[in-house]
């Protein structure tokens, strides 16, 4: 990694942008030293490139519009001036001194005191409040998009190993407060191989189908009643009857939510190698009064009107 941080490589990138503008103007002046003598302009005949092609297609040796040149050369002084203003030789910052992660932290500022005193009202007000406000709503569902959609999806329904937002099932509860706590600070959740504790690959196995017996799913009735016995290693987390632990954010094993896959391959697969999940805290990035209004519209996504207006 320190080759890349070299100083070599700074002064590399400089000296070859400025050989390569330069070698554009060197380039053009060599193309704009013909000119056509008044006889070949007057009779339009000008001399070629000694280049034939189909036995009559020759190619002319004109020189270009001279204000076409001029607008090549412009360019050339403009490519100049600008990287002796703005950052573009290596590491030279340019006389400006100007930078793109200043512009944006300008830009954030100036949101911020846009935008601040708005999100400040709304995070004196009860989440459910801000919930049943359709500012708030649009507000909240724009922020969703931006920040929570790549792994929830734009109707915040999940993927494999990212929670449905909409379905009031819950990994640490589901309430306002707590949707808001879990976006401030993030989770980590994580379920340990248990392929060990439990003992032989058939135990493994007979487990998996007495976890589908729970939530009535279809399963081998045999195989369940001896995976009940080897189900006590899993009840510290999920509970003896398998409702989980909203406390640690062990999922509910009988309700036919599953949030990698409910095949008898799948919770196998869950057992020998564990689950590791972390959802990123946005406290320092997105503030209190942004995700006030975030957590009251994921909170609104399970909760219909009846329920948001109380």
């Amino acid at each position: 990694m320190a080759d890349f941080t070299s100083q070599f490589w700074n002064l590399y990138i400089a000296v070859l942008t400025l050989i390569s503008i330069v070698g554009c103007g060197i380039f053009l002046w060599s193309q704009s030293t013909h000119k056509i003598s008044k006889e070949e302009a007057a009779t339009g005949k000008v001399g070629t490139t000694g280049h034939v092609w189909d036995e009559d297609l020759t190619e002319l040796n004109t020189p270009m519009p001279r204000w076409w040149m001029w607008l090549f050369y412009i360019t050339i002084v403009f490519g100049l001036a600008y990287l002796v203003l703005y950052p573009g030789l290596g590491s030279y910052a340019g006389k400006l001194g100007w930078q793109s992660s200043g512009a944006y932290q300008t830009e954030i500022k100036k949101a911020e005191g846009d935008y601040a005193p708005l999100f400040n009202q709304y995070l004196r007000q009860d989440m459910k409040v801000v919930a049943a406000d359709p500012q708030a709503h649009a507000i909240g569902e724009r922020l969703f998009l931006t920040y929570c959609a790549q792994c929830h999806g734009s109707d915040a329904r999940g993927n494999k190993g990212y929670p449905n937002l909409t379905d009031r099932d819950w990994l640490y509860g589901g309430t306002p407060e707590t949707i808001k706590a879990t976006i401030l600070k993030g989770r980590n959740g994580q379920m340990p191989p248990m392929a060990a504790a439990l003992g032989s690959d058939k135990d493994v196995e007979n487990v998996a189908h007495y976890v589908r017996s729970l939530s009535g799913t279809t399963s081998d009735p045999i195989k369940a009643v001896f995976g009940k016995e080897k189900f006590a290693a899993c009840a510290a987390c999920h509970g003896a009857d398998g409702s989980g632990n909203q406390a640690l954010g062990a999922p509910n094993l009988a309700d036919k939510v599953w949030l990698y896959g409910g095949s008898v391959d799948t919770i196998m697969e869950t057992i020998r190698k564990g689950r590791t999940n972390a959802m990123p805290a946005f406290d320092d990035f997105l503030g209190e009064a942004k995700v006030h209004v975030l957590a009251s519209y994921v909170w609104s996504l399970s909760n219909d009107n009846t329920a948001r207006a109380k």
